[in-house]
């Protein structure tokens, strides 16, 4: 190729440009639950900050189109003609336009295919889709991986927006680390470095029974990068499938073996057949969850550490290894740190599982960070239960918690529990909350001993630290928030709730 003709191949971004595309590229690598993605949003699109969601989307994406048809009345819509930073940049652009519009038809792909399980769904715009990328200069492979890592992203906002609702800052933090928890910190490292080494980043879930541990990982497990096949028209395999669980406590120490890893025929009594465990079933674009972790045997925690660290597994039976590819998430309600200090849970396995750690927040500790989150639930679970919004029944279910619970009832079987208030209400029009075998009304008796002048220093800070544990869960969270050290805070907690079942 001669010089000359190498100069009219090249192209260049102006300062202004330049400018308006490292917005852009900042903002496809921002997390969408944050409030850094929301800034950079607003300067894009040229809105004051209480505009929403849909208005900064609407106008950003507006505001993008507008460059790109500035970029293609000069020919300069191609990437493949700019060089070094500008391809960066003008890039991100394009691919911007690209999932932008595509977002809908991948909701609507997320909607067919979970009707229709696991048989994957035929991509009816996938060639319309990939013309798009090759006539803004990508190659045909990063045109593939693209499509599919847009599915993906869409995917993650899918499962993690509509199933994990609430505006309490917990909440909303929980939102941007499960959605860091699939895609790193920074897009653009992901889209660079990790988007097919997700597999070595284990999870481990902690919070109490029914705080929704379950959704997060399922949430997790459903966002894996899945490649798209050309000649079949459709993803290598359906979300449906990518998503497995275990609840370890359910089964016997001397079964749980054989759930992990399987078994092979004649492998002990009983053992008729042969039996896939949990990890030969999990597929490779996937993850499992292991709830209830902290229930596994000491010797069983060596042979899932071998899992972790070399990706081999051995069933039952059995000296052939199989190779083990998808993600794995560990969840539990108990204490890490008083299991591991009981020597329950081995140090060497809990440093091999904790890659990140995420803590799933009460239902007590969202409504009182933001009282309007109780109404929120309400009525997602209403829609889940009857098809449709139903105001009038939102309604119902407030009163009646409302007369029957009060404000400041604990909620100790979380979000969980609430799904069972919607229905006992719809059913007998009353709930009278948790009748087991709950410790009595804490808050109210410390109250009324303060107002009567009459108790005793020791009693309110154990009360108040077994308040505090109550709602956070953890030993750890009540020391820091009252400034003692752990030992004293358990001590107290513990004083506390043997005092209420005396």
């Amino acid at each position: 190729m001669g010089y000359i003709e190498c100069m009219e191949r090249q192209a260049k971004l102006t300062g202004a440009e330049r400018d308006f595309f490292q917005l852009v590229y900042e903002a496809g690598a921002a997390n969408p639950f944050g409030h850094e993605r929301e800034e950079i949003e607003l300067k894009i699109a040229g809105l004051y900050p209480d505009a929403t969601r849909a208005e900064r989307t609407a106008a950003a994406t507006e505001a993008v189109a507008r460059h790109i048809a500035a970029l293609e009345s000069e020919n300069r819509a191609d990437a493949s003609r700019y060089d070094g930073d500008d391809r960066r940049l003008v890039r991100a652009v394009f691919l911007f336009e690209f999932f932008y519009g595509l977002r809908k038809k991948f909701d609507q792909l997320i909607i067919d295919q979970i009707q229709a399980g696991d048989t994957p769904v035929r991509v009816t715009f996938a060639q319309e889709a990939y013309q798009l990328l090759l006539r803004r200069g990508f190659s045909e492979s990063d045109t593939r991986r693209y499509f599919a890592l847009s599915y993906q992203l869409r995917r993650a906002y899918f499962f993690i927006n509509r199933h994990l609702i609430g505006r309490s800052p917990v909440m909303r933090q929980l939102r941007r680390q499960l959605w860091e928890n699939v895609f790193t910190h920074n897009l653009a490292l992901y889209d660079r470095y990790l988007w097919n080494r997700m597999e070595d980043f284990s999870t481990l879930l902690l919070g109490g029974t029914g705080t929704g541990k379950g959704t997060a990982a399922m949430a997790i497990g459903r966002s894996g990068f899945i490649p798209y096949n050309d000649k079949k028209r459709c993803f290598e395999e359906s979300f449906t499938r990518s998503f497995v669980s275990l609840n370890l406590s359910q089964f016997p120490e001397t079964l749980i073996e054989s759930e992990l890893f399987g078994h092979k025929k004649g492998a002990f009594t009983g053992a008729v057949k042969n039996y896939s465990g949990i990890f030969e079933r999990c597929s490779p674009f996937g993850a499992i969850l292991l709830d209830e972790i902290g229930e596994v045997p000491n010797h069983l925690q060596i042979k899932l550490l071998q899992v972790l660290q070399e990706r081999v597994f051995t069933p039952v039976g059995s000296h052939e290894k199989s190779r083990f590819e998808g993600r794995v998430i560990a969840a539990t309600n108990r204490s890490i740190a008083e299991l591991r200090q009981q020597g329950l849970f081995r140090d060497d396995f809990y440093y091999r599982l904790c890659s990140d750690m995420i803590t799933v927040p009460s239902l007590r500790q969202r409504i009182v960070e933001e009282p309007a989150e109780l109404d929120d639930l309400i009525a997602f679970t209403l829609e889940r239960l009857v098809g449709q919004p139903s105001p009038e029944l939102a309604v119902l279910v407030h009163e009646a918690i409302q007369r029957d619970l009060g404000p400041g009832y604990d909620w100790p079987g979380n979000v969980r529990e609430l799904e069972q208030c919607v229905r006992r209400v719809l059913l007998r029009r009353g709930y009278e909350g948790d009748i087991g075998p709950t410790a009595p009304d804490l808050e109210s008796h410390l109250a009324e001993g303060i107002a009567r002048g009459d108790i005793a220093a020791a009693d309110l800070v154990s009360g108040y630290c077994t308040l505090l544990y109550r709602r956070h869960g953890t030993f750890e969270e009540v020391a820091r928030r009252t400034g003692l050290d752990r030992r004293t805070v358990k001590k107290y907690i513990v004083g506390q709730e043997e005092s209420a079942t005396d």
